[in-house]
């Protein structure tokens, strides 16, 4: 039952970890507006987060298989509580470029928290992945309330700094994470092994659609959530007149609507297979574009945002449980590794287009550059399904 207390201590801590991002997604961009010297430029510090997880995607999962997970972790938890305090003292100095920078620390540290559901896939059996990826992801779940709630509650805690305390409490949700993930027992570090035992070349291995296709789904998946995330909240305030409050709850449910299909995404995988759940989390994104492009009320914002999170939880899971299932024990480290690299590396050109895109051409083109993306994945989880299930029935004749 070891691995089932893995489970449970590490869902605790994506819990943390999702709130920590919900947090700098619901102020980040207004504390950027805050500072910033032109309105265009609003993104940088989100951008400078999301750019900090891809910078550090490749390393951390590396640094992780080397150190061991548990003390991997534990060091990227106190990353995001440096960074935190950083941030924080960024916007009491009034410095747009030190809390830019101070949010590339933040996004380092989610880098070693987006492995936690490979940490949780990798230490049970074949047939449980699906689930335990959805279990760790599901305490995204309590991120969807905390997260905004807390950064609201706490943006004005600071005299004469908006947003300061915000990032102070975002440091303090970092040292629970740490009280968490002491107790975790996940497999020690490995020395680097001789080319003789590290599996097939990289170079190989991408050129094979069973890594290459879950690589493009997740780039997608993710780099579409946020295109369309980070410029929902600028979109609501600055050009359409909402509250900042009521962009904050928006956002809330959004991350709400991310993590809590979690709980049945992994039975869903198990019953229609990671292609078809991978393409209905596209359909749903493309679901939600059209409710965008329905209007601008705070319910078009609303129901537009849950349906992005619903897509991303079914484009997301279903393609992490694809490709761990691509590699053997021994290529594991290399392959997450290029596969974070890849993804949140899209995600960084995703949130800093997000910005100049609803700043040159508005909220409705926003939506818009997002929907050849999903067609074009859901095309390319067909042809893969079918080349798949062609190579089982040749199989089964060839016996």
């Amino acid at each position: 039952m070891a691995h089932m207390r893995n489970i449970f201590l590490l869902s605790g801590a994506q819990a943390i970890a999702g709130s920590s991002q919900g947090m700098v997604m619901a102020v980040g961009a207004l504390a950027g507006a805050y500072l910033a010297f032109d309105p265009a430029f609003a993104t940088l510090p989100t951008t400078a987060m999301i750019l900090g997880v891809a910078l550090m995607a490749g390393p951390a999962a590396i640094a992780l298989h080397r150190l061991g997970r548990t003390r991997g972790f534990l060091l990227g938890a106190a990353i995001a509580g440096c960074g935190g305090l950083l941030a924080a003292l960024g916007i009491y100095l009034h410095s747009f470029l030190f809390f830019s920078a101070s949010m590339l620390l933040i996004g380092a540290a989610g880098a070693f928290g987006q492995q936690y559901r490979f940490a949780a896939a990798d230490s049970v059996p074949e047939g449980a992945k699906a689930r335990a990826v959805s279990w760790v992801l599901f305490g995204g779940v309590l991120a969807g309330f905390l997260g905004p709630r807390l950064a609201s509650m706490t943006s004005e805690a600071v005299p004469g700094a908006l947003y300061a305390g915000s990032f102070i409490a975002l440091a303090g949700l970092s040292v629970v994470a740490m009280l968490l993930l002491s107790f975790t027992r996940l497999p020690k570090g490995e020395p680097k092994r001789p080319v003789s035992e590290q599996g097939r070349p990289l170079k190989d291995m991408i050129r094979t659609p069973a890594v290459f296709v879950p690589v493009l789904t997740g780039m997608a998946s993710f780099s579409l959530m946020t295109f369309v995330m980070v410029a929902a909240p600028l979109a609501m305030v600055h050009i359409c007149g909402h509250a900042p409050a009521e962009a904050a709850n928006a956002i809330q449910w959004h991350i709400v609507a991310m993590f809590a299909p979690s709980f049945v995404t992994g039975e869903i995988i198990k019953r229609i297979g990671t292609h078809l759940t991978a393409a209905i989390g596209m359909l749903l994104i493309i679901g939600s574009v059209g409710t965008a492009l329905m209007g601008t009320t705070t319910l078009h914002f609303d129901i537009g945002l849950v349906l992005l999170g619903v897509g991303w939880n079914f484009g997301f899971i279903g393609s992490t449980v694809m490709l761990t299932k691509s590699y053997r024990p021994e290529e594991g480290a290399k392959v997450q590794a290029l596969n974070e690299q890849l993804v949140f590396g899209s995600n960084a050109i995703g949130s800093i287009g997000a910005g100049l895109a609803l700043n040159f051409f508005g909220w409705e083109a926003v939506n818009l550059i997002a929907l050849p993306i999903a067609v074009a994945t859901i095309l390319l989880l067909a042809w893969d399904d079918l080349r798949t299930r062609r190579i089982g029935r040749q199989a089964l004749a060839s016996d």
